[in-house]
């Protein structure tokens, strides 16, 4: 991305279709950095779903009026336009779940549990959210197969030689972050799947903190599943993305079973229906699937490599003042094309959550803990650290307004 395309992103305007960046507290206008949380929602996806609720509302795929016909097709084109964005073959392969920790449970429950068994090996990283890690421990406790993981170096990124070590034919599955949410390391995830898959394995690639800010092709990346969430890409809460190979969808058993699925039932038994509905049971997001098909059309018009480049900018300028800092220790590797849009770090002598209560003094707001990532804070030694994750709105000021409020937090911890 040129210098001249990253400065012809006007992020004033941007910043206007957003109501709640104005919002003041005790007279100070918020700064949000707290997006690897969640991202706000753009008026035009506010007004798509207000529409959806005053002019459509029904439910999909169980009637004939014209209201319940509207919104089917409202449903299925949210499928088509979602599968358009990644890649996929169709919308067969789109799998609208809650959130990326749902669509993670469901290929563990719909095929672990019924491919894993004692002696096969579940290779996770270190940098895993809790979805994934917590996910298939228990899994591997259920079928005795064994979960083991790729080693983070000092640097922040994964050790790649390890990793050859330990993707061996005992390997069923790699499951492995995109983007890691608290060191913010852009992982190799298609060297990760061609290793996966030189040992029969397959993969699986949490992509929460990858799609909202970079173009993913899932067919490049050549992953067998690949999860992501809304709520975290200018779209809503309550709907999530599990992108999988037709073929293997196809295979599998849904783990949640009810109205919508099914082909035919008997009282001796019961058939499911064809793809992605079979493993979308009961009355699915439809509202949401409309805000999430508007909050792609709004990303695909500014442009992903647009939001990547301003979003890594605004991220190293980040990096490099909370560098300058003597008592800053950050985590994760240094910007370039391996670091996302997020820094956490700590300062010397106050802990993450008292920071983050002074940072919100200021009405900026950040994230404290261990970010779903607690066996990696283990490894870093620390309980937790301060987390400030941009987005397409957030400006250089901003991040000036992070820093000038450390010196607080050292007064009051001096």
């Amino acid at each position: 991305m040129s210098q001249q395309n990253l400065e012809s992103l006007d992020v004033g305007a941007i910043r206007e279709q957003f109501p709640i960046l104005q919002r003041e507290f005790d007279g100070q206008q918020v700064v949000y950095l707290d997006n690897a949380a969640t991202t706000q929602t753009p008026d035009q996806v506010v007004d798509a779903m207000s529409d959806y609720y005053r002019q459509t509302n029904a439910n999909v795929h169980r009637g004939i009026h014209h209201l319940s016909q509207e919104a089917s097709i409202a449903y299925e084109e949210a499928h088509d336009r979602v599968a358009d964005f990644i890649n996929a073959d169709g919308r067969e392969e789109v799998i609208f779940t809650k959130n990326t920790t749902e669509g993670e449970n469901l290929i563990a429950y719909s095929w672990g549990l019924n491919e894993l068994e004692p002696g096969d090996e579940v290779v996770l990283t270190e940098m895993e959210h809790h979805a994934s890690l917590v996910t298939w421990q228990q899994i591997g406790e259920r079928t005795g197969a064994d979960v083991k993981y790729i080693q983070v170096d000092e640097t922040g990124r994964l050790d790649m030689d390890h990793a050859r070590e330990l993707i061996t034919d005992d390997t069923a599955i790699v499951s492995a972050v995109h983007v890691s949410n608290t060191l913010g390391t852009v992982n190799p995830v298609s060297e990760l799947t061609d290793l996966a898959h030189e040992h029969g394995a397959l993969s699986f690639i949490d992509g929460a903190q990858a799609v909202p800010n970079r173009p993913v092709d899932v067919k490049e990346i050549d992953a067998d599943f690949y999860a992501f969430s809304g709520h975290k890409m200018a779209g809503p809460t309550g709907i999530g993305v599990l992108y999988g190979k037709q073929d293997l969808l196809e295979a599998m058993e849904p783990y949640l079973y009810g109205g919508g699925m099914i082909r035919k039932v008997t009282f001796e038994d019961s058939t499911w229906g064809d793809l992605p509905w079979k493993f979308e049971p009961g009355t699915p997001p439809i509202a949401e699937a409309v805000g999430l098909h508007e909050a792609v059309d709004w990303l695909e018009e500014i442009g992903m490599e647009r939001i990547q480049a301003h979003e890594e900018e605004i991220a190293a300028y980040a990096y490099e003042q909370l560098a300058a800092e003597e008592d800053v220790e950050i985590y994760g590797p240094e910007p370039g094309p391996d670091r996302g849009g997020l820094v956490s770090f700590n300062l010397e002598g106050v802990h993450a959550h008292d920071l983050a209560s002074i940072m919100n003094d200021h009405t900026v707001a950040v994230r404290a803990g261990d970010h779903c990532t607690q066996p990696l804070h283990d490894k870093l030694g620390v309980p937790a650290s301060t987390r400030a994750s941009f987005y397409v709105y957030n400006t250089r000021e901003e991040v000036d307004k992070l820093v000038d409020a450390l010196e607080d937090a050292r007064e009051l911890f001096a």
